[in-house]
């Protein structure tokens, strides 16, 4: 039986991939979150046995620690980290001591016969586009902001680990991802939440910055396909949609599909974070999917269909 860890497992994508995980009778799911913006309940900790929820700060080691001695892993999904861009804008220290858990993971893995650690970068490191699509190998990393230095970093760390002691690694940098069990302070569910009640929808400056967005399906699977078929041995894959819509178009269409009356109203751009434009070269993401992605409107309608994270 494999023993796998998946870190931030109470958060959106971490708790879907360690459900994937958990569907093979094989596999032995560890599951650690402190808690500050996750919940247990989104891993149905009733229905699946074979995860095992600890409550615990991988920025600490003694936390950490304990449970790799504990566990032996022989994977690591490594998703802990502070996310949203308006919360890491607002809590940059906070951010900067994700670094500790990157470190505290990678001390661990290597010193105890982890075969591959696989981590969620993100597609802030590409800051402002300098090339569309945004691809892994041409594209440069030049964001400032913490969040995407410290995911810069990690992906240097786990770079750098690989070469001196041989550790095996995979970096997925995620895009957008939306789906049901979302949390309410991303565009997309906080968007169908206000629309749902008939709020006003509010959007920073005037809505023509792009982004595409991934059906949480499409992430889990092309992630979960890397890691069990060696896909993406020791490198970057973008996992994410390359359909654009502006942030405007967003709102529109769901007032259309959910029938509110909501306004959408313009408040001041963000003063940093808000990039104009993001869209990946998903090439490699598409051979490990093996299939197309969800459109947008059907993801969203999915989402509609299961609103009781949002609302």
């Amino acid at each position: 039986m494999a023993r796998i860890l998946v870190t931030g497992a109470a958060g959106f994508i971490a708790s879907e991939m360690a459900l994937r995980l958990a569907e093979d009778p094989a596999h032995e799911v560890v599951a650690v979150d402190n808690l500050l913006t996750g919940d247990v309940a989104k891993l149905d900790l009733a229905g699946h046995p074979r995860i095992h929820f600890i409550k615990c700060d991988v920025n600490r080691f003694e936390d950490i620690s304990s449970v790799f001695y504990a566990w032996r892993f022989e994977h690591v999904f490594h998703y802990a980290a502070v996310v949203g861009v308006k919360r890491t804008t607002d809590n940059p220290v906070m951010v900067l001591r994700d670094i500790d858990g990157i470190r505290n993971i990678l001390d661990l893995s290597k010193n105890m016969g982890v075969k591959r650690v696989l981590f969620s970068s993100s597609s802030e490191v590409y800051g402002e586009p300098v090339e569309i699509p945004q691809n892994e190998r041409t594209t440069p990393l030049n964001s400032k902001l913490p969040y995407a230095i410290v995911k810069n970093l990690g992906e240097a760390f786990l770079r750098s680990y690989h070469k001196e002691y041989g550790l095996q690694y995979t970096i997925f940098r995620f895009f957008n991802t939306y789906g049901p069990k979302q949390s309410r302070d991303f565009v997309v569910s906080k968007f169908i939440r206000a629309a749902l009640r008939g709020e006003d929808i509010t959007i920073y400056g005037d809505g023509s910055q792009t982004r595409t967005f991934c059906f949480i399906d499409d992430n889990v699977t092309a992630c979960y396909n890397a890691w069990r078929t060696d896909a993406v041995p020791n490198d970057v894959v973008n996992i994410g949609s390359d359909v654009e819509i502006t942030i405007l178009d967003l709102a529109k269409v769901i007032t259309e599909l959910t029938g509110s009356s909501s306004r959408i109203v313009h408040l001041p751009p963000l003063e940093e974070g808000d990039m104009t434009r993001r869209m990946p070269d998903i090439t490699r993401m598409r051979q490990l999917l093996g299939r197309d992605l969800l459109p947008l409107r059907e993801g969203l309608q999915r989402v509609l269909a299961d609103t009781r994270y949002i609302l």
